[in-house]
């Protein structure tokens, strides 16, 4: 064959388009999102499927989760076993799931973010909730398998589950260009919702929300915005608030405290130690100075976070600061996102239920035909065996008679008598007439002798009575709605009855959360911070007390308001803002912080060429240097911005800002290079630009030179300066025009 013919040719971008869009499809719907009926992901499916099939059921003792783990990945999903693992111990969750599936033994993580311990310790085994609502009747045909990755094994497409696990447990998955985020809810009022649906199913859902009043969360809470949660679950899509609950206990002496003792679902995990951080923050800030102490002291038996606060603090002004300015009232944002008929569908709350109620319906219909079948087999079979309870004598002489089992089997299903021998003829025209069915003709064959007992027989009889009684019945479901609904009813009130519980999360209308900030004191302070990068702020009185060391000690040491902000110039031409608030208020001889704790400046790309306060910067001009010889002036105005990091000049490639100066047009400036050139000129030469401009030249660079330091100076004042051994007085310096080469010193 011509090698040329192996070679496909094809546009590399309609490959890639095509490969791209069946490796998105695979992540939509075989492992990010749940399917529909049974609320499940694949992981998820495969995980409780291979449990029952090693049979550790709620009544069996604990395996190892490494087995179950194991046995899953090696022959049903081949992902790695960190995601089957995953999967398993959040199923075991109870603060993550509203029914846990599955009932795990040892660490298997908290509430407050800590891990499971690994697969090696830890055991599991399924709930008795997953065995009688997931995965019973397997063994009746109602679901269809399919082949699992290797074609070795069959694996189960959807689980038989019985009540709709997408809205009782919920769901979350980020798939390719899409996501789903459905919220937990209550079991008893969601099988009420069913109910309603299969009596009516016209039903709005505004009158579904009668009976689901809004997700019941497993932590409990406060969900804060009722009047949404009907557009939410007619779109299936929203926001829903949810605070924390929050109790007020009296102390002795007349303090009080507050009791954090439901979180909400988005705080599990780390939530909970962000939120600690916040309120400590808020403390620190000085946004409210009533928190005295803060303790967590939640255990096993739920959340307790103590909040100690001071006499006579307001406690509603507090609260509504905690929702406002930390996460304990956050926003669980809904996407009700479900492969449905293969393909991935955003479902309303009434959408949902009617998928599962067609489910159900398809499971009752392939159940009670399985079960007709058996009993329509099984009532051939009784029939048969009275039937030959009334002629047993003469079964008995054809089988005396018989030289073979398929001599025997001829004559009781077809009534042929040639090789049989028997001891009249009346017999053998008797036997003739015989016309047994296979299955009847086989249980006759294998009939022990104790079932000619009278006893026997009247329990045969008794026995195909209730199997006809059965096949009615069955019939009866098959061929009528009411009789299936009734039966699927009856299933579900069943369910309930054992595994309802009161709902957890309350459901509300709730005041937008409004709190008073305490005004800040307006006052002067000073900004100090050392060559090292570390700022604080003090009062005025102590810097004048300590001028000198503050002067000495300090890189930069800026007089401004605390309410104020202040800039801070690099030489990457990049200006960083800080409020006054967030630089450290204290004592002279405290440390201070790193500026860059407080600030988007960076200490490995960046170097600090000037600090000075924004307000003091709006009615004067800012002079720009830089490495290469450019200057400009800028109006202090276009500094006035809220971003905290903005560009502040431009500069040519490789180039550096060297200084950065408020200036006036009567001082005069003199440029000074590394290698001593020195040119005097009157600021007022200097013209105005934009930030976003390069600037103009100010001095001529000789070859392989830069640049150093940029001197103001007023007329009439003597400025000197140091320039290697020499002393330098910068106003003697010969008045020339920008742009010149300068007088060369040396040093």
């Amino acid at each position: 064959m011509n090698s040329e013919s192996q070679i496909i040719r094809t546009e590399y971008s309609d490959l890639m388009k095509k490969s791209y869009i069946d490796y998105a499809m695979s992540v939509i719907i075989a492992r990010a999102l749940p399917d529909v009926r049974d609320g499940l992901k694949p992981v998820q499916r495969r995980t409780l499927y291979d449990m029952y099939e090693l049979g550790i059921r709620y009544d069996k003792p604990y395996r190892k989760c490494a087995r179950i783990v194991g046995d899953t990945m090696g022959k049903y999903h081949p992902h790695g076993d960190s995601s089957i693992y995953d999967a398993l111990v959040v199923m075991a969750q109870d603060f993550k799931k509203g029914q846990i599936l599955v009932d795990g033994h040892g660490n298997f993580g908290s509430i407050e973010g800590d891990g499971a311990a690994a697969m090696r310790y830890t055991e599991a085994r399924l709930t008795k909730f997953t065995q009688d609502v997931c995965l019973a009747d397997l063994d009746k045909n109602v679901i269809d398998f399919g082949p699992n990755f290797d074609e070795t094994e069959k694996e189960p497409l959807v689980l038989p589950v019985r009540v709709p696990n997408l809205l009782v447990n919920g769901a979350e998955g980020i798939a390719v260009g899409m996501a789903t985020s459905i919220p937990t809810h209550n079991l008893g009022e969601v099988i009420d919702a069913v109910k309603a649906y299969m009596k009516n199913d016209a039903i709005s859902t505004k009158q579904l929300m009668k009976y689901i009043k809004g997700p019941d969360f497993p932590t409990g809470g406060i969900v804060v915005n009722k009047d949404d949660l009907l557009n939410i679950y007619e779109t299936g899509q929203g926001k829903i608030k949810i605070r924390g609950k929050v109790d007020v206990e009296d102390l002795k002496g007349g303090k009080k405290q507050l009791v954090i003792s439901e979180i909400p679902y988005t705080m599990i995990g780390t939530g909970i130690s962000k939120f600690l951080n916040d309120v400590a923050g808020l403390i620190e800030s000085k946004k409210t100075t009533d928190i005295v102490d803060i303790s967590n002291q939640s255990s096993k038996e739920g959340i307790r976070i103590v909040l100690e606060l001071k006499k006579g603090a307001d406690v509603e002004n507090l609260k509504n600061m905690l929702y406002k300015k930390t996460r304990l009232e956050d926003t669980f944002g809904v996407n009700m996102l479900a492969v449905a008929d293969g393909r991935p569908e955003t479902l309303g709350l009434k959408k949902i239920i009617e998928y599962h109620v067609d489910f159900q319906f398809e499971l009752a219909t392939r159940k009670y035909q399985t079960l007709l079948t058996k009993e329509k087999e099984k009532s051939e079979v009784q029939e048969g065996l009275i039937k030959a309870c009334d002629v047993i004598d003469l079964i008995i002489e054809i089988l005396r008679g018989s030289s073979s089992v398929k001599d025997a089997r001829a004559c009781l299903v077809n009534g042929v008598t040639d090789n049989i021998k028997f001891k009249s003829n009346i017999s053998k025209k008797m036997a003739a007439l015989l016309r047994f069915t296979d299955r009847q003709a086989t249980a006759i064959l294998e009939m022990r002798l104790y079932r000619l007992i009278g006893l026997e027989i009247e329990a045969l009889r008794a026995e195909h009575e209730q199997t006809l009684k059965n096949i009615a019945r069955y019939e009866d479901i098959l061929n009528n709605y009411d009789s299936m609904a009734g039966v699927i009813i009856e299933e579900l009130e069943a369910f309930k009855k054992e595994y309802a519980r009161k709902r957890r999360t309350l459901i509300e209308n709730a005041e937008e959360a409004v709190f008073e900030e305490k005004k800040i004191e307006e006052q002067e302070v000073v900004f100090l911070m050392d060559r090292f990068g570390y700022a604080k702020t003090v009062d005025t009185s102590v810097y004048e007390r300590n001028r000198e060391a503050a002067d000495s000690e300090n890189k930069y040491v800026v007089r401004c308001m605390n309410t104020g902000r202040l800039c801070i110039f690099t030489d990457t031409g990049r200006m960083h803002q800080v409020k006054v608030l967030d630089v450290p208020y204290g004592r002279f001889r405290d440390k201070g912080t790193p500026i860059d704790n407080v600030s988007n400046y960076s200490t490995s790309e960046e170097q600090i060429v000037m600090v000075c306060d924004a307000e003091q910067m709006r009615f004067a001009y800012l002079l720009f240097a830089t490495a290469q010889g450019m200057i400009k002036k800028v109006e202090g105005t276009e500094f006035q911005v809220t971003k905290r990091t903005i560009a502040a000049t431009k500069l040519q490639e490789g180039d550096s800002v060297i200084a950065v100066k408020v200036v006036n047009d009567v001082q005069n400036i003199v440029l000074q290079t590394r290698n001593g050139y020195f040119l005097r000129f009157p600021a007022a030469d200097i013209p105005v630009k934009k930030k976003a401009a390069v600037g103009v030249r100010g001095i001529r660079l000789q070859k392989k030179d830069e640049l150093e330091h940029l001197y103001l100076f007023e007329e009439g004042t003597e400025t000197k300066i140091r320039f290697g051994e020499k002393e330098v007085t910068l106003n003697r310096l010969k008045l020339a025009k920008r742009d010149g080469t300068g007088t060369k010193y040396r040093g």
